[in-house]
């Protein structure tokens, strides 16, 4: 739709607030968007020029506009959200997230189930979550079970069957985690007290539950029941483990959602934690795709909107990294500059780029999508290519390292399962080596790591990959040999330029195909060699770890080191010049010190 066009229909869109819908020739709902203002917010799109290529290309596309007039900002707000959700218009924020959510539901029954579930029927049952995690809400389920004592069957605990006594306690009720309301051994109004209990466990608030169980406990040792009184404090005790394994800051900051987020170009990367008493009761990170760079604020009230629906938060604070305008009545926005809630904030940024460097970093060693059953795939392909006696789940890849041919070092990384094991990464100062000889620090580095393995009785991998061609692979061979390891593991070389792969002796290399998912995950391997021998080799630079020749030399300073590396870029160059050739960049009298510190005259 061009200026002119919009020209002609703009004085009918009204002046309320509202929402706004942008369409293509094919009626295809290509926008989705909120105002005060319609026509204000609408003419903006064809009134200015636009700096943003997506907004260029959103307004070329659009042939139809439609308007839903609200009474206020809110309501426009939510609607808006809603609609996103709905329809996922392309050019849209795009929330990355369609997960279905497990619940720990109340059923609405007599002597009411507590179960676990993804579906969420409208039956008048309670329902608790989502939660972001199965292995948390099982977790959850589990400690329940420890503390609150409730049913687990099916059967139909109508009050007329119990009457008719048409049921039997099974092995729960001999086994202590039954009350047996099935045979009218539990009153409906103790059960309910149980529910109470686990409906406040499940908010957070363990308070109440351990103050009932403190006065339950006294009222059996004035009965003299001090077996049932050591059972109850057993009780409070797993409570009291468990509030101080979730507690965060303390009670008194009461329920809050957290929000924090990072940008990194189109992407943005926002962190949520629900708060409930001090606890953590929900976390997720989300990441959500901007088509039409929208700012930071724009980005954070639209996954907040989301978010809290998807979990239906009711929590009247949220705390933020900056002052948003956001639209829902009776909400308290804050930006936190000390205290408990600053250190919450914190938190969740702490797990926004924590998330944001996991997910970089396997995006770098492409595995972000593999599951467990195509790595398995990946790791066999390997075992058949390279003729393995066994699938290669445990890797470990050397590389040297030097700069400007001074400074040597070596780096180890190991893979298991195909995925890096960084607490098994090691780094290699080369001891035994005289100046720049890959070949033999090569050998030292190899020989040092497993001989402290078979020292430490730690496994052998079943692959070692050398990165270098046959040079480097017969010096790893040198001390796979003379540490007996030869036949134990499979040690192969992997040539720079052609991605060749050598065995020791062989004259012939393998070359896989370029798109071999076992080269690809090999060249991975080597990839994170380079990056953390590369890392390596910079930090000690930095902390002055290195030292060389030119600073053994007698009278030469700093400043004339640093003049020459500058102008030479290596140690090695500049042994290889004249005294007439030092003459000419630091003057003849330094010139002399130097070229008979260097040849020892």
């Amino acid at each position: 739709m061009t200026q002119k066009e919009f020209s002609s229909i703009a004085g009918t869109i009204p002046l309320q607030p509202g929402i706004y819908k942008y369409f293509d020739a094919d009626s295809e709902l290509l926008y989705v968007g909120k105002a005060k203002s319609l026509r204000k917010r609408v003419s903006s799109y064809f009134s200015k020029t636009i700096d943003n290529a997506k907004t260029r290309e959103l307004v070329k596309r659009i042939t139809k506009i439609e308007f839903t007039i609200v009474n206020d900002e809110q309501d426009a707000f939510l609607l808006e959200n809603s609609l996103i959700k709905q329809f996922q218009p392309v050019f849209n924020i795009n929330l990355k997230d369609d997960k279905t959510y497990p619940y720990i539901v109340i059923k609405n029954e007599p002597f009411p189930r507590v179960f676990f579930t993804r579906k969420k029927i409208n039956d008048g049952s309670k329902y608790f979550g989502p939660y972001t995690s199965v292995e948390n809400a099982k977790e959850l389920l589990a400690f329940i079970k420890q503390t609150v004592l409730l049913r687990t069957c099916k059967l139909n605990l109508t009050s007329r069957n119990i009457e008719k006594k048409k049921f039997k306690v099974c092995l729960e009720y001999h086994l202590g985690n039954c009350k047996g309301p099935c045979e009218g051994l539990q009153s409906a109004e103790d059960y309910n007290d149980g529910l109470q209990q686990l409906e406040s466990i499940l908010k957070g608030n363990l308070q109440p539950v351990i103050q009932h169980y403190k006065v339950l406990m006294q009222e059996y040792v004035q009965l003299l029941e001090f077996e049932k009184a050591a059972q109850i404090k057993n009780k409070i005790d797993y409570l009291y483990q468990y509030k101080a394994k979730s507690t965060i800051v303390n009670n008194n900051i009461g329920d809050v959602d957290v929000f924090s987020i990072l940008e990194e170009g189109d992407t943005a990367y926002v962190n949520y934690l629900a708060i409930s008493n001090g606890t953590i009761v929900q976390t997720k990170t989300t990441i959500l795709k901007k088509n039409l760079d929208e700012p930071a604020s724009d980005v954070l009230i639209f996954a907040i909107a989301q978010i809290r629906n998807t979990f239906s938060s009711t929590t009247k604070e949220i705390i933020v990294p900056f002052l948003i305008d956001y639209p829902e009545k009776d909400i308290i926005i804050t930006v936190p500059k000390a205290g408990d809630k600053k250190k919450l904030l914190e938190l969740s940024e702490k797990n926004v780029n924590y998330f944001k460097e996991e997910l970089r970093r396997k995006k770098i060693l492409h595995v972000e999508s593999k599951t467990s059953e195509e790595m398995n795939s990946i790791l066999s392909q390997i075992q058949k290519d390279l003729h393995l006696s066994s699938l290669p789940s445990h890797i470990e890849c050397f590389d040297n390292s030097n700069f400007q041919g001074s400074y040597p070092v070596s780096a180890m990384v190991c893979f298991k399962n195909g995925l890096p094991s960084k607490n098994d990464y090691r780094k290699f100062n080369v001891k035994t080596v005289e100046g720049i000889n890959d070949f033999a620090t090569m050998t030292e580095a190899v020989y040092r790591h497993y001989k402290r393995v078979l020292e430490e009785k730690n496994p052998i991998p079943q692959l070692v990959i050398i990165d270098g061609g046959k040079g480097q692979l017969s010096a790893a061979m040198q001390s796979i040999n003379s540490l007996g390891l030869a036949g134990k593991t499979t040690v192969v070389g992997l040539a720079k330029n052609e991605e060749e792969i050598f065995f020791p002796g062989d004259s012939q290399s393998i070359k896989l195909a370029w798109d071999n998912e076992g080269l690809k995950l090999i060249r991975r391997i080597r990839d994170e060699v380079h990056r953390f021998g590369i890392t390596f080799h910079r930090n000690q630079r930095s902390k002055g770890t290195f030292k060389n020749e030119l600073e053994q030399v007698a009278g030469v300073g700093k400043s004339t080191i640093d003049t020459l590396l500058k102008k030479y870029k290596s140690v090695k160059k500049i042994k290889l010049l004249t005294e007439a050739e030092l003459a000419d960049t630091i003057g003849a009298s330094k010139a002399g010190i130097l070229f008979a510190g260097l040849h020892k005259i």
